[in-house]
């Protein structure tokens, strides 16, 4: 896939873990009209490419085998989906102090047990790290996904992780200020246009 444009490229990443980045992955959550970046089994291996969990090499090799298996390819869009949803609907309940859905829970919960069937300890240098079998599996995708997500809930990150302020934005992300003063996803994004919205009220009221 390395010799076409990745329709993705643009995408921002600020999430600051890869299953926050996942769940960003839909944007304007709040509007009439939501924008879905992932419509398809190909673009959840462009995400893949955009945030560094494949190399062009792989992100090949599993667009064929997605081509011989459409109706699997297909399956594997309609989970990751569900998987990121899942994640939204987690985290952004956290963050509004609701209960969380078991529904939800038990979405990532597949998608971990499937994914930790694949896992390994592998050489990295003179250490170690995780690795993954399986690299002809379409779900590949979704496992570094669904262990950020497991290895998030399960830290005491967890109670760090806020919603974009912006009436229509929805963007999850991990707030690493001192005081967690974060309220945008993006300052350059969200913030700005919240910044100019509010001087336009004033400059509007004078």
């Amino acid at each position: 896939m390395h010799d076409a444009h990745n329709p993705l490229e643009g995408l921002s990443l600020v999430g600051g873990r890869l299953c926050l980045d996942f769940a960003n992955s839909v944007g304007s959550r709040g509007a009439e009209v939501r924008n879905d970046r992932l419509q398809e089994y190909g673009d959840l291996l462009w995400w893949g490419l955009r945030a560094g969990i494949l190399i062009d090499a792989e992100a090949d090799r599993l667009r064929r085998t997605a081509e011989a298996r459409p109706e699997e390819a297909a399956a594997v869009h309609r989970r990751g989906i569900e998987l990121r949803e899942a994640i939204y609907r987690i985290f952004s309940a956290r963050n509004a102090g609701e209960e969380i859905g078991e529904a939800e829970l038990e979405v990532v919960n597949a998608e971990v047990g499937r994914a930790m069937r694949w896992a390994r300890v592998v050489r990295e240098g003179q250490g170690f790290a995780w690795g993954w079998d399986g690299a002809a599996e379409l779900d590949r995708i979704l496992w570094p996904v669904a262990r950020s997500a497991a290895e998030l809930l399960t830290s005491p990150e967890r109670e760090r992780v806020g919603e974009c302020a912006a009436d229509t934005c929805g963007w999850l992300y991990l707030d690493t200020s001192k005081n967690r003063s974060r309220r945008w996803c993006d300052m350059k994004d969200c913030g700005n246009r919240a910044k100019v919205r509010r001087h336009y009220r004033r400059h509007h009221a004078e």
